[in-house]
């Protein structure tokens, strides 16, 4: 019994030291599917969840009412391998910053391109890696917002399909992201800044 007792007490103190070192950080990059696909293969992210965030709205839905919102994806990461001026870095050279209407082949509000800070450690790191962009185009103005972090709505229930949709539609993803010139358009931003799989 007390053996049992000591294991169930450091299983609780190992599950609770791992969500210590866990950080997590909210974008905007258009599609959610892809910008999850590009998440999960950058090293010190341990999840990313598709979801929504940004409007007042509660309980968007994607096929229903999302009005305001922006779809998004809530990335978990280990900052001990993993700064989040990193983080956004890739994130930069994952999206078009120039585009106000949308990304890429998505059009409207909610396929925007956002960086939804926390805090204002994060609005510091965020305000500065914006500007590091800005001056690598200085013929061209970056309209990537930086706004302040709302409640971010998971996908769930019959829409929970879209979680990991490039993982169970693997063609129909891919088919998509070509279709949509994301990685043309990425390529032709970034040169070989960028590293992405489809």
């Amino acid at each position: 019994m007390k053996a049992k007792r000591i294991f169930i007490l450091c299983t609780l103190l190992l599950a609770i030291a791992a969500q210590t070192f866990a950080a997590t950080a909210i974008v905007a990059g258009g599609c959610f599917w892809c910008m999850e696909s590009d998440f999960e293969k950058l090293d010190g992210v341990t999840d990313v969840i598709s979801g929504f965030t940004g409007g007042t709205l509660e309980n968007p839905t994607y096929n229903g009412n999302h009005t305001g919102h922006y779809e998004a994806v809530e990335i978990t990461y280990d900052p001990q391998k993993l700064s989040y001026k990193q983080l956004l870095d890739y994130y930069w050279v994952h999206i078009d910053p120039f585009d106000a209407g949308g990304q890429f082949c998505d059009r409207g509000h909610s396929y925007k391109a956002a960086i939804f800070v926390a805090n204002d450690e994060e609005k510091k790191i965020a305000e500065e890696s914006k500007l590091e962009v800005q001056a690598m185009f200085p013929d061209q103005e970056i309209v990537t917002p930086i706004l302040a972090a709302a409640t971010f709505w998971p996908i769930q229930g019959d829409e929970s399909y879209h979680q990991d949709y490039y993982k169970n539609n693997p063609v129909r993803y891919k088919y998509y992201r070509w279709g949509c010139r994301r990685d043309q358009r990425v390529e032709e931003i970034w040169g070989d800044k960028v590293k992405h799989e489809m």
